[in-house]
């Protein structure tokens, strides 16, 4: 096999058609109330929604012919600096109410960037993901709510990187050979690595036999999906399981596990603890098959900006007060074990010469 605190109660005890009804009006309600992503046509920063260009799928070359980085793409970022550059600048120079970071995030991934329902209609978006870009904004603007949040779906990361429609994506993103080719990423900042979620009920064990014969949702874009397809090809995963067209976001895969419209899904195990929590009649099946980081997304050429981040990671780690470890223990902690996550950042590598 190839490498691969304040949470409220009100979400707590989800389940079955109700809790389909719920993620249902959460994901209506997510999407009138923050802004959709447009494309501008001009490469400016918008929103995106109609006239946004599907993710395209590059061929497995580039990065991913060189062996050291498809082994190790997390390793494949440069050193950490706190020195300003053209992309610091330019996100600097901003006037007025448009002076602030540009930010794509998820948000209906319960504890990673989501808004909480009990919150009411001005709800700010929370999580772990969103702890880490109050710190980003507070390290280069000054001010941690400097930011601009525009929710994306799984398959629109990219494309919303390279058209500068964001300055960065922080969103549960896997670091990945192929995606280095396309964008840049910071140093990793989460452990994970796909997992199979199914119903409780399910005969279904883990990433094994037991997937004969069963539907098996992913999000369109995931590496979950490109696990899964590519297994299929190499004949890893088992012949009969079926590949469910791939929907736009992850959470879409909950709503049709609950419907019955699928017997599986697979995603990061991080993720798929956290539908868990929030659908209490699924659950995990087996541990991790993949080992994979998530790291900070940004364009290609804007090294600045990667270096930055790098630093601002460092001080994160280290940060026993308000730092990685702090935002772990209040949004995480209560749904992942060892099989999913390990309770600590990964250590960073950089590359030697940059």
């Amino acid at each position: 096999m190839r490498m691969r605190g304040r949470v409220r109660t009100g979400l707590k005890g989800w389940g079955g058609v109700g809790a389909m009804a719920v993620v249902c009006g959460l994901v209506l309600a997510f999407a009138l109330l923050l802004p959709v992503a447009r494309s501008q046509g001009d490469g400016s920063t918008g929103t995106g929604g109609p006239g946004v260009t599907r993710a395209d799928q590059v061929a497995d070359d580039g990065p991913c012919t060189n062996p050291a980085i498809k082994t190790h793409p997390e390793d494949q970022t440069l050193s950490p600096s706190s020195a300003d550059g053209p992309t610091i600048d330019k996100i600097k120079a901003r006037q007025g109410e448009k002076r602030k970071l540009i930010v794509g995030v998820d948000q209906n991934s319960y504890r990673w960037g989501y808004r909480n329902p009990n919150g009411g209609p001005t709800a700010d978006l929370e999580g772990f993901d969103i702890d880490l870009v109050h710190r980003i904004a507070q390290d280069i603007l000054g001010d941690p709510n400097a930011v601009q949040f525009k929710a994306i779906p799984t398959n629109q990361r990219i494309p919303a990187i390279q058209a500068g429609r964001v300055d960065m994506v922080v969103r549960t993103m896997t670091i990945n050979c192929t995606r280095l080719g396309q964008v840049a990423f910071s140093a990793p900042y989460f452990k994970t690595g796909q997992q199979v979620l199914a119903p409780k009920s399910s005969g279904i064990t883990g990433y094994n036999g037991t997937l004969a014969k069963q539907r098996i949702c992913t999000a369109e874009g995931s590496t979950a999906n490109t696990e899964l397809v590519d297994a299929k090809k190499a004949k890893e995963l088992v012949s009969s399981a079926v590949i469910s067209p791939p929907v736009p976001n992850q959470l879409d895969c909950l709503v049709r596990l609950q419907l019955g419209e699928v017997d599986a899904v697979v995603t990061d195990g991080a993720l798929a603890a956290s539908q868990a929590a929030q659908d209490p009649t699924v659950e995990l099946k087996g541990s991790p098959f993949t080992t994979e980081y998530y790291g900070v997304a940004m364009r290609s050429d804007a090294d600045d900006l990667v270096r930055r981040v790098n630093q601002i990671l460092v001080d994160y780690r280290k940060d026993t007060t308000d730092g990685w470890q702090a935002s772990y223990d209040r949004w995480l902690s209560a749904t992942l074990n060892e099989n999913s996550a390990k309770s600590e950042p990964p250590p960073p590598k950089y590359l030697r010469k940059n």
